[in-house]
């Protein structure tokens, strides 16, 4: 199903090369893993078809960054310039990804940008990772300063761990696969951009495009596939009252298959439409409430 539909757009971003698109079109390119990670490199040549592409990732891993800034005062943020093979502007900021995505934002790169293309994160983004990933928080960032945002990860072998990835895991990643989706729905996107911007949440499974059983819309999982089961203090040779933290990983678990994580699991590509933070009206406070008028009076 997928191989029919993605191998076109596949074979023309073949070689990196911009093909007959809107010249205006400014695509921003970031991850959480770092500005060396493969992943980030083949997902921004991919785009280049799309539009103009200026790579701006930290200069470390910063994995499980969310949308943190970081204390601006104190961490003082550098930018350098670093060589990227097929991107002609890229840099490293010392920073998480989402301060990468306001600098942007705010014209430290020059021209606004269209859309901010985040990943490919190495481990599923699903179930409870999305609140925590520094992928997606890059995908939020730009949508605060209405750009819509694309999130784009994919799965390991042994799922990885609360959506991480270590690198011997990586050994036979099929960044390509992940690289070929992402293609297809941004040229769509792009094509159509909403007036209200929007954060895509895309998950693909680690196997050859056409091993692909196609794709579902998700619903956001409590769970993801491999999960960290327990944290112990472990006291700390020479130190007093001081410790390592012990963690460790559950077994992967089958999810259900309307979820995020289950749905990669099946070996089809997830794509969750993430909402924005808003308030919600809720009944059963009523204790607090209370407690709250009595010092302020009601509201």
């Amino acid at each position: 199903m997928w191989g029919a539909a993605l191998a076109p757009a596949a074979a023309r971003s073949a070689g990196g090369a911009a093909v007959g698109h809107d010249r205006g079109m400014r695509i921003l390119v970031t991850n959480d893993d770092g500005v060396d990670s493969i992943g980030l490199h083949v997902l921004a040549r991919t785009m280049r078809r799309h539009g103009d592409v200026v790579i701006v990732a930290p200069d470390r891993e910063y994995s499980g960054a969310s949308a943190a800034l970081g204390t601006l005062h104190l961490i003082r943020p550098e930018v350098h310039r670093v060589r990227i093979d097929g991107i002609d502007e890229a840099w490293a900021v010392t920073g998480p990804p989402a301060l990468c995505v306001m600098f942007a934002r705010l014209g430290a790169f020059g021209a606004p940008f269209d859309l901010v293309v985040s990943g490919i994160n190495p481990g599923s983004n699903v179930g409870r990772s999305v609140y925590h990933s520094g992928t997606i928080g890059a995908a939020y960032t730009g949508r605060i300063g209405n750009i819509s945002g694309v999130a784009v990860s994919q799965a390991v072998t042994g799922w990885g761990v609360e959506g991480q990835a270590w690198e011997d895991l990586l050994v036979d990643q099929k960044w390509h696969t992940a690289a070929a989706v992402a293609d297809a729905f941004v040229e769509g996107l792009v094509a159509d951009l909403p007036s209200e911007p929007v954060v895509v949440n895309i998950n693909v499974p680690n196997c050859e495009l056409d091993e692909l059983r196609g794709w579902r819309h998700t619903a956001v999982g409590t769970d993801p596939p491999r999960r960290m089961s327990s944290a112990v203090l472990d006291p700390l040779p020479g130190h007093e009252d001081a410790y390592l933290v012990r963690m460790t990983w559950g077994d992967p678990v089958e999810l259900p298959i309307d979820t995020d994580g289950g749905t990669v699991e099946r070996d089809m590509v997830s794509i969750t439409y993430l909402s924005r933070i808003t308030a919600t009206q809720r009944s059963d406070l009523e204790v607090a409430e209370k407690a709250l008028s009595g010092l302020l009076g009601a509201p």
